[in-house]
């Protein structure tokens, strides 16, 4: 029985951007006695059908996104008498689903690290169980990725895990439903190991794929403190040091070597992490900022965000701290009016954010905006080619709606095409070079120009473009200039590079957090 792990997509580019991590997970937890398993991403290039055979397993990882091509792939893999188990973020909220449409004999729902196994030997018994249920496991048990088997040649950015779950609870995420709350934080030695794998390698570039790389904020400490909770207050200042023993680690690998991740904007208050970050060459960072009015902010549940000025200000706090930041914003929220597309985009340049992206408000499964949209269409929702519009994502690509969310004073194409307008605005030529001023050379200049359009095909024209002859156009574009841009990433193999030691308190010239005081 041979193992095949597919990562569904219905665009190929040739050369992606970041390495599908769960593909690299699930091979390190597949045992030996199988061979090494057969890694399929469609980002890539699309999967061959002949090469699955009767009796194989095909384990297809889906998120809302990707889950129709994922159910075709699933159907496929099922006429050639394979076993197909489904996994992932969507196939955990409807396992069901994947049965009956992805012809799954089985669904792993939760972390598939020590399931997976199971699942395998169920299969190679003939006797494949319908759920497997992974759960939320211990950090300690979270399997290091098998980066032996990564195509070198054919991405820009690896990725490794810190961090699992997130102690937020915005309206329009799932994940702290599906991951938790609670931060499941991976020791730094088992973080190290990979990394050093993937220099060794040639990966300079390493996205840091965690929920939320900062867990704990100084008003998680404050409010511990006043509670004089200090229980909670070791616990939580225990988290933070092992976050500061990570960094000071990385900041001991090759100079050359970058990292990118994704926390909230209230690091910006704590400007010894940001420096700490910087000294471990965190150099970018995804900040949700959602939307740039204390209303957009409240309609999704993150107040704790700053608008305004005071935003502006937070977010140029990272800039001055070494941590570029690519700002997320989400348009079409019931507050938002046409003034805000234009106020948001002159926030963007204002705040000297180095990327952006610009997306409408989506309704996805296991979200509270999911819930409320989902309860507020009734029990007979309206329907697209025959699917209930609460299951947009079975709907065909090329008849789905644009948006989804009846609008108070906004029609749908006018917020669709007030979206594309900030994108053109924050990526025009002009706008990309002038961001570009922080590089010192005209060459590395030109990188940046390059990387910007990429991202900007890649997420904007593909994702809210009407005109499908502009999205085919897009996605051409993006894969000539995608080979010719993983060069710029690409660095000499490092094969006797070791993995750094916890550095002592006493050695200079790396950056360490200061003791919480733990009396009330």
């Amino acid at each position: 029985m041979r193992v095949h792990l597919v990562n569904p997509s219905s665009v190929s580019f040739g050369t992606a951007v970041i390495t599908p991590r769960w593909q690299y997970v699930l091979a390190g937890a597949t045992p030996r006695s199988f061979g090494d398993p057969i890694l399929v991403d469609e980002t890539l290039s699309q999967i061959d059908p002949p090469s699955i055979h009767q009796g194989d397993a095909v384990g297809i990882g889906i998120h809302t996104a990707n889950a129709l091509r994922g159910y075709e792939i699933g159907k496929i893999a099922r006429r050639q008498g394979a076993y197909v188990i489904f996994g992932g973020i969507h196939a955990t909220l409807y396992p069901q689903e994947a049965m009956d449409l992805g012809g799954a004999h089985s669904v792993v729902k939760g972390d598939g690290d020590m399931v997976w196994a199971k699942a395998l030997a169920d299969c190679r018994d003939g006797h494949p169980q319908p759920i497997y249920a992974g759960g939320q496991i211990e950090a300690s048990d979270f399997v290091a990725a098998r980066w032996d088997l990564v195509p070198r040649n054919r991405y820009m950015w690896a990725s490794v895990q810190t961090v699992r779950g997130c102690p937020k609870h915005c309206s329009f995420c799932s994940v702290w439903r599906t991951d938790g709350q609670r931060p499941r934080q991976r020791a730094s030695d088992a973080v190290m190991e990979e990394v050093v794998q993937l220099r060794r390698l040639g990966f300079r570039f390493i996205a840091l794929a965690d929920d939320n790389f900062y867990p704990v904020t100084q008003t998680d400490l404050r409010l511990a403190r006043l509670q004089a909770n200090t229980t909670r207050l070791e616990e939580l200042q225990s988290i933070r040091d092992e976050r500061f023993e990570l960094m000071s680690r990385l900041a001991r690998l090759p100079d050359d070597m970058v990292f990118f991740t994704q926390i909230t904007m209230e690091a910006a208050e704590d400007l010894e992490f940001l420096d700490a970050m910087k000294a471990a060459r965190i150099k970018g960072a995804l900040v949700g900022v959602e939307s740039v009015t204390p209303d957009g902010l409240k309609d999704v549940y993150k107040d704790f965000n700053l608008a305004g000025e005071p935003l502006i200000e937070r977010l140029r706090t990272f800039r001055r701290h070494g941590v570029h930041v690519l700002g997320s914003f989400i348009f079409g929220l019931p507050s938002d009016r046409p003034a805000t597309f234009d106020a948001t985009a002159a926030a963007a340049i204002s705040a000297d954010l180095t990327f952006a992206q610009f997306v409408t408000l989506s309704p996805y499964p296991g979200t509270v905006d999911f819930n409320r949209w989902e309860k507020g269409l009734g029990d007979h929702p309206p329907t697209v080619a025959g699917i209930p519009l609460t299951r947009r994502w079975l709907i065909p690509q090329a008849l789905r709606p644009k948006l989804y969310w009846d609008h108070p004073v906004m029609s749908a194409e006018e917020i669709r095409s007030r979206t594309q307008g900030v994108w053109d605005e924050f990526y025009s030529l002009h706008s990309i070079w002038k961001r570009s001023r922080f590089i010192k050379s005209s060459r590395g200049r030109l990188a940046f120009v390059l990387i910007s359009k990429i991202y900007r095909q890649m997420y904007a024209d593909t994702g809210i473009a009407t005109d499908s002859a502009r999205v085919t156009w897009s996605g051409r574009w993006a894969r000539w200039l995608a080979k010719p841009c993983r060069r710029l990433f690409a660095g000499r193999p490092m094969p006797q590079l070791q993995v750094p030691e916890v550095p002592r308190p006493q050695d200079q010239g790396l950056v360490f957090p200061q003791l919480v005081d733990l009396t009330p």
